[in-house]
């Protein structure tokens, strides 16, 4: 099994930052707007010889930030590995609301996981 997580508004597609310059970057630009969180799922089934796939949306609305409060969560949350920068699970709250899998925008979407599951079972 193998998954990765990326974060997308608009025509930006935000992976994990290079730097922390880079992070400030993505959490300006996810400041106060609406972005979609996409994890694809792959699972490997050796005893069937085949592959499935799939993947899982979760919009997630930002407070809107100011630069103290994006360079405090850059200092209190490791955001470099990190897709767009954040950790929804960790430090202070910067995301207001989310619409669908909060397992995916931490990075593995349990629900969409469990139904793969059982088409290989």
């Amino acid at each position: 099994m193998g998954a990765d997580t990326v974060v997308v508004f608009k025509e930006h597609i935000l992976g994990k930052p290079k730097n922390k310059k880079d992070a400030v970057r993505m959490l300006t630009i996810l400041s106060g707007r609406t972005h979609s969180v996409f994890t694809g799922v792959s699972i490997l089934d050796r005893k069937h010889h085949s592959l499935i796939t799939g993947y899982a949306r979760t919009d997630v609305f930002f407070k809107k930030l100011s630069a103290k409060a994006i360079l405090d969560y850059i200092e209190k949350v490791h955001v470099l590995d990190k897709a767009g920068a954040y950790a929804i699970q960790e430090g202070p709250k910067i995301a207001a609301n989310i619409k669908g899998s909060y397992s995916n925008v931490v990075g593995l979407p349990t629900e969409l996981l469990r139904s793969m599951l059982k088409e290989i079972s």
